[in-house]
Parts: C-alpha cells; structure tokens; sequence
C-alpha cells in the first residue's frame, strides 16, 4: 500500500487518531503509513527486551513508535522503537510534545509498503541530525542494517546479534528472537 499524503500542522499531527498507523510530519505534510501486524509484533518485541534491560539499569529511556522526534529541517519522525540516555533527557517534566532533542538509538521496522528510498532519507535525517545509532529491521528478508553513519553500515543476518555498542551498553539482542 502506498503512502499517503496529508497536509496538516504539529498541532493536528498530535491530534491524529491511534489506528494502527504511523504519522510523521515531512516537508510540511503528514505521511501515513499502515504498520500491519508483524511489524508491530517485532516493534513489540524488540521494545520489551530493550526496555527491561535500559530499565533494570537505569540508562534512560526506550519508547515507541507514537514519540515524534523534531530533527534540525522541521521534520517530526516517529522510529517504531526509540531509546533516549538518562544523561540527555530534560530535568523534571518529560515533554508532553515533540522532543526538541534526537534519540541516541532509533530503530525503524519495515512494513511492506515501505520504500527504499524513503526509508534511506529517514535514516540520514536520523544521522544527520544526531543519532548516533540507527537500525533498520526487515522482517521479510529476516535482516537488519545497522548505520553508525552513511558509510559505516553492517548487515545482521537472521542468526546474527543486534549490539547497542556504546549507545546502549551491554545490551545484545538475537535478531532471530524478534521475528520469531
């Protein structure tokens, strides 16, 4: 399925309904795009592994795919699976928006409309703007891509391990494990 193309403001881009979709405003416009279930269900494991180890130790936060990130064009993107270092989140009060800052570790699973070239922008605006680790996950080919940044890439085969490296110290994951 294609995406579509809606043009509306941060406010309604707020406001949009929780409907199994994912909205991320891009050059002005809000892009929708259907997730599906095996998606969601890698998103879901990967946030449940991810999250239990960044809570058991305190490293910060791991959120999903309804947090907006605003990068430095204005974009608002929206990985499925995110994760924030305690060092770089604000003092007291969470934003109830946007965040005005990147995650460290953003993390986008690909549903089958997703295109290559759309998912690549993504990526650099993710490194672009900041973060230092991203992560692509193909459940249908059963890979992962893992970019430090544009030019240092490294594929994970089904039987291979996700690392955090030094975003997310410690942490390892079986990339088989997620789309089981």
């Amino acid at each position: 399925m294609a995406t579509e193309i809606l043009s509306v403001t941060d406010a309604e881009l707020l406001r949009m309904p929780r409907d199994g979709r994912k909205y991320e405003l891009v050059d002005g416009e809000i892009r929708v795009s259907p997730a599906g279930f095996r998606h969601g269900a890698v998103s879901v494991a990967l946030t449940l592994k991810l999250g239990a180890f960044v809570l058991e130790r305190r490293l910060g936060r791991v959120l999903d795919s309804s947090t907006g990130y605003r990068l430095p064009a204005g974009n608002v993107r929206c990985p499925d699976v995110s994760f924030v270092s305690a060092s770089r989140l604000p003092a007291g009060e969470l934003p109830a928006g946007f965040a005005e800052f990147l995650p460290d570790l953003a993390v986008e699973v690909l549903s089958p409309g997703d295109g290559q070239r759309e998912v690549l922008d993504k990526v650099g605006e993710y490194l672009g703007g900041g973060v230092r680790l991203v992560w692509v996950i193909d459940p249908e080919t059963a890979t992962a891509a893992v970019f430090r940044s544009l030019t240092d890439v490294c594929r994970v085969e089904r039987d291979g391990r996700l690392d955090g490296g030094d975003v997310v110290p410690g942490f390892t994951c079986a990339l088989g494990e997620l789309l089981a």
